[in-house]
């Protein structure tokens, strides 16, 4: 996996081989963003599985179950790294129901995790179908984060829509927040489109409303970690900010993200779990301090955008709107 920590100055892809080291690097942010923290967690468990020296399936039983649990125990705020625990777990307990041999179901769980991969540069491209023509044949586009090919197995969510508008020949500028304090919009957004060739420039996350009100921005457009049943969205920390600025100068903003990050079990967003991450993270840069040692900081990984803030969610299976209950439920239900 390309380590996501090294960019933009370095471009380095290193190789994990066993499930503790996939792990890791989740918990570590060396991959990042919901789509593709599902896809490394999918692989984590096939590589566990391979590795396991159970001989017989209540081994095996017992192998999966604790492979699984480091791997949920990475990122708790996520839903993609769940559903893909979920579907790999649906897949094993069928084949140890079966009585399949111990070699089939760890070839299986390999097959399992490599459709995973597959079906989410798929479902970007969907998304990027839909959600091009919510963006204007000509303007300036503000995205939050980082919800690319870097956030995803390839294509992108949000940034997907914008290279599918790209694609489609509409002239787009994009504006990405910096997103402190991991720079994701700094580093990554801007490595990515920068690599396509899309005119992309960088602000610090507190000029988007000088920007907003002098009439520079047309669309806001971000990802997200996850979708509460009523349209709540979690995303990276700032995002609600973004959003509130955003209504107030009348600007749409749109949410995009695949059926996988809408969770249906959960009611609102005050019910998504919020990862806090070291301070350190806030109060250094690049191992440098930057606040006086005596003083700590919070570090919420992400916020929480109220549904009457998201004009749109766009998703790999059509767009849904308010109000966003039902549209949700139908977009998940297929």
């Amino acid at each position: 996996m390309i380590d996501q920590t090294r960019l933009p100055g370095e471009e380095v892809y290193p190789v994990f081989r066993t499930y503790a080291e996939v792990a890791l690097a989740i918990r570590s942010m060396v991959v990042r963003g919901a789509p593709a923290i599902g896809v490394a967690a999918a692989m984590g468990i096939a590589r566990g599985m391979l590795d396991s020296p159970a001989r017989d399936l209540p081994g095996a039983e017992k192998d999966f179950s604790r492979i699984s649990e480091v791997i949920a125990s990475t990122r708790p705020t996520a839903v993609n790294l769940f559903w893909a625990i979920d579907r790999m777990t649906r897949v094993f307990r069928g084949l140890v129901a079966d009585t399949m041999p111990l070699d089939s179901i760890r070839s299986r769980l390999v097959d399992e995790a490599l459709a995973i991969q597959s079906e989410d540069i798929a479902n970007n491209r969907r998304m990027g179908a839909y959600g091009q023509d919510l963006m204007p044949a000509s303007g300036t586009i503000l995205t939050h984060c980082n919800a690319g090919a870097l956030a995803t197995a390839g294509y992108g969510t949000a940034l997907g829509v914008i290279r599918a508008a790209v694609e489609n020949g509409k002239r787009v500028r994009v504006i990405a927040d910096e997103t402190r304090p991991f720079l994701q919009g700094a580093r990554l957004t801007a490595w990515e489109l920068w690599k396509d060739n899309i005119d992309v420039h960088v602000i610090a996350d507190n000029m988007a409303g000088s920007f907003m009100r002098q009439g520079l921005i047309d669309v806001v457009i971000v990802g997200a970690d996850r979708i509460a049943r009523n349209g709540d969205v979690a995303n990276k920390i700032g995002t609600y900010s973004v959003a509130v600025l955003a209504r107030e100068h009348g600007i749409p903003f749109y949410v995009a993200a695949p059926v996988a990050t809408v969770d249906l079990e959960i009611a609102t967003g005050s019910d998504i779990p919020i990862e806090q991450r070291d301070p350190n993270e806030v109060t250094h840069f690049q191992g440098v301090p930057i606040v006086p040692s005596e003083v700590t900081a919070f570090n919420p990984a992400f916020d929480v955008t109220p549904h009457q803030y998201v004009t749109a969610i766009i998703t790999d299976r059509g767009i849904a709107r308010p109000p966003f209950e039902q549209s949700l439920s139908l977009v998940v239900g297929g």
